[in-house]
């Protein structure tokens, strides 16, 4: 451990993505454990490998790196080159190291948006039940249109997962079709929307935590074999 703490029956951990969101969730965090003198850690994870990212993802994680150093956090976790479910990989650092308490940020939201994220916190509270999770309202520095809401598209793949239908950014033998993903801008986790052109019809569907809801994958057309 890099910092000794008078608290040890509270641990906190806080989980970021890139953006300008995630300083501010590490310093409340920080702000939480000073006041109970306990131990703060915090986690991003990332489904590509550390040697595959971007400049800017780069400078982002030395950028917290050099920030967890000033407020002496205990220890700053990169899970890269993660194909697993968020809660899934969260619920594994929390048995880790102990965590009682959970810090994730979530944009200020329409009801559209709070119909499709509201999943994930249920999927998370169910993987991680031992834990409080505190979900921070992180402001949204424009007023969004309907061309704000998401950020730039992605070139992805539509994978058939045994019946589950997930968005992959890497292309493998049972992706069904290709398109475009547009990520909810603000968001830590794969929310968004995918459209796709499929016999020469423009199809679009809403994605939550990098998976399409059984029901919103009976919109999906007949897709034939590849």
């Amino acid at each position: 451990m890099k910092y000794l703490r008078g608290r040890m029956d509270e641990s906190i951990l806080v989980c970021v993505y890139y953006g300008p969101n995630g300083e501010r969730l590490i310093r409340r965090g920080h702000k939480i454990a000073k006041m109970l003198d306990c131990p703060l850690y915090v986690l991003t994870i990332d489904r590509l490998p550390k040697e595959q990212f971007d400049q800017t993802k780069l400078d982002t994680i030395t950028h917290w790196q050099t920030l967890a150093d000033e407020l002496e956090i205990e220890q700053f976790i990169v899970r890269d080159n993660e194909t697993r479910p968020v809660q899934k990989i969260i619920a594994e650092v929390c048995n880790e190291f102990n965590i009682t308490q959970a810090i994730i940020g979530q944009t200020a939201q329409s009801r559209w948006e709070e119909i499709t994220q509201g999943s994930f916190i249920n999927l998370l509270l169910k993987a991680v039940p031992f834990v409080d999770l505190h979900v921070v309202s992180v402001e949204r520095h424009v007023v969004q249109t309907d061309e704000t809401l998401f950020e730039k598209g992605e070139r992805a793949y539509l994978i058939d997962d045994q019946g589950d239908y997930k968005v992959s950014f890497v292309c493998q033998k049972n992706f069904v079709c290709e398109g475009i993903f547009f990520k909810e801008t603000g968001t830590d986790f794969d929310n968004g929307v995918f459209k796709f052109m499929y016999r020469d019809s423009l199809h679009e569907i809403t994605i939550d935590n990098g998976f399409i809801d059984p029901v919103e994958a009976k919109k999906l057309p007949e897709f034939e074999a590849l």
